[in-house]
């Protein structure tokens, strides 16, 4: 048998962590001593011990770790346990990281006003586009509601655009307006230029009208930092007495791996001052 600073030891944990698991009940010694009260434990128990340690890391509370080592739970089924949590934490980083981002963007939005120059817009007329496109509908304009669906829709537009033969010719479009639904909720089209014919189906064809005058700006960087760019735009529509129609279209310019160097042109269509 192992005195409780020896298993403390071999099991790498305190023995002060091994007294609180004694007077829970999670994990009690193999023998105390009646005339000295000294805890003894055995080689055996580390296994308990593993066990112990891993599910309270993995989040669960003590009265759930007690009761999972009390049924003997197995080792396939503890490794499942921490499958499915790595991929909850994986989740809780990616979403932390996507509000950092848009603190990030809001605070170079604080950063930037006053300092965007009337050469950052351009009025032009925007023709008519022939697109094939994928649409889905997103809760709400804000970015972290926009990304998990524009993303993935684009990823089966291009698959099926493979599936059909179809190469597109030109650079993706997505384009947004208020959900038939209402309360906020947002129909997201995800849409690339192509030169086919109209077509309805698993695949719609759809002719994008034109913007007859547009306020348009360029983009530099992930779209999840877009933010300061679109408020710059609209503060110039504001300032110059028009008025926006529905949302900004996002044209990709430049898509390349690093998303730190994608360029992307947002097009408002707007009313004449």
């Amino acid at each position: 048998m192992f005195t409780i600073g020896d298993f403390a030891r071999h099991g790498r944990v305190s023995v002060r962590m091994l007294r609180h698991y004694d007077a829970t009940g999670l994990l009690r010694p193999a023998h105390v001593a009646s005339g000295s009260g000294y805890r003894y434990y055995t080689g055996a128990q580390l296994a308990r011990l593993n066990r112990v340690i891993a599910l309270k890391e993995l989040g669960f509370t003590l009265q759930e770790v007690r009761e999972i080592v009390d049924d003997e739970v197995g080792t396939e089924e503890l490794r499942g346990m921490l499958r499915l949590r790595r991929a909850e934490l994986r989740g809780a980083v990616a979403a932390a990281e996507a509000r950092l981002l848009q603190v990030e963007a809001r605070l170079r939005a604080i950063e930037s006003e006053g300092h965007m120059s009337a050469d950052d817009v351009v009025l032009k007329e925007i023709p008519a586009v022939r697109v094939a496109q994928l649409t889905a509908t997103a809760a709400s304009f804000e970015p972290e509601n926009i990304g998990p669906v524009v993303g993935p829709l684009y990823d089966e537009l291009f698959r099926r655009l493979e599936e059909a033969g179809i190469a597109p010719t030109g650079p993706g479009i997505a384009h947004y307006e208020d959900a038939p639904e209402g309360g906020g909720r947002i129909t997201v089209h995800a849409a690339v230029q192509v030169a086919a014919p109209l077509r309805d189906g698993d695949l719609p064809i759809v002719d994008l009208p034109p913007l007859v005058r547009a306020a348009t700006i360029v983009h530099r960087g992930p779209m999840d930092t877009v933010l300061p760019t679109a408020q710059a735009l609209a503060r110039w529509i504001d300032e110059g007495g028009h008025s926006a129609l529905g949302y900004p279209r996002e044209v990709s310019l430049e898509c390349p791996e690093d998303r730190a160097e994608w360029v992307t042109e947002l097009q408002t269509a707007v009313t004449a001052p």
